[in-house]
């Protein structure tokens, strides 16, 4: 992991709520501590922060023999941010027709990597692979982006925010059912994002003959944040988004009403 995935992952966390990050600490630890490894890790997550107009308070460090393996790291971000309390986003205005907007990940975020892991055992992560356009090492290792601008513009341009939901742990079918009420389900159509999301997604499926719904729930599979609207704004949305400089921005699917479903995951439904 980089310190730039820890200080935006925590940074997308909040993002979700409509909080705007104020400040960082980070904490360390390892059996033994390398002094220019440490200080890199700091120097990354200053650079992070400064990034996004976070400030890095500080943070710990901790030496601990026998609890950790040596040469690993064990690394651990807070961050504190704020909303008005009129502003905070979480997903109660999220009606039959709203939209869904998905935005463009950069790989594989935080998440997936024990999955991954096991699927490329033994290969050289070095050598090029032309349907990566790239190493598998570059692939993996590219960094969690975060996603404050583009919610910053769609504030700016007026549009209603929903919901938001960062695609981490559990994919799509368990992080969307979090900002939806109950009788609510999210249609979602997968060929949409298919051939523009990165393609260590689709590398990894094949390499690994990962199921698709194991797929979903492993990776974000080109997905990294959603964001709900009114379908009224849903193009207006996408125009605010397109002068980012994010890569893509897809209508990924919408909400229809499913009275007496319950949360969970069976409130997303895939297709395509």
């Amino acid at each position: 992991m980089k310190p730039q995935d820890l200080v935006n992952h925590c940074i997308n966390d909040i993002l979700v709520q409509g909080a705007r990050p104020l400040f960082f600490l980070d904490y360390v630890a390892s059996s033994r501590l390398v002094p220019a490894q440490v200080a890199d890790f700091v120097r990354g997550a200053a650079e992070a922060c400064k990034a996004t107009g976070c400030a890095l308070l500080g943070g710990e460090t901790a030496e601990m023999p026998g609890v950790y393996m040596e040469g690993e790291l064990d690394v651990v971000g807070t961050i504190i941010g704020v909303v008005d309390r009129n502003a905070v986003i979480d997903g109660s205005t999220v009606s039959d027709g709203d939209v869904l907007l998905g935005l463009v990940s950069t790989g594989l975020h935080t998440n997936g990597y024990s999955l991954a892991r096991r699927i490329i055992a033994g290969l050289d992560l070095t050598a090029h692979r032309p349907a990566l356009d790239g190493s598998l090492a570059d692939a993996l290792l590219q960094s969690h982006c975060t996603y404050l601008a583009e919610v910053d513009a769609l504030r700016g341009a007026g549009i209603p925010i929903h919901a938001l939901a960062h695609i981490t742990g559990g994919g799509l079918p368990e992080n969307l059912p979090r900002v939806l009420p109950a009788d609510l389900r999210a249609r979602i159509d997968t060929q949409v994002f298919k051939a523009d999301a990165p393609p260590i997604f689709d590398w990894l499926v094949e390499a690994g003959g990962v199921a698709r719904l194991e797929a979903f729930r492993a990776f974000n599979m080109g997905v990294g944040m959603v964001v709900v609207v009114p379908a009224d704004r849903a193009d207006a949305a996408l125009t605010a988004l397109s002068q980012t400089g994010l890569a893509t921005a897809w209508r990924i699917g919408s909400i229809e009403s499913a009275p007496g479903i319950e949360k969970g995951s069976t409130q997303v439904e895939l297709i395509g």
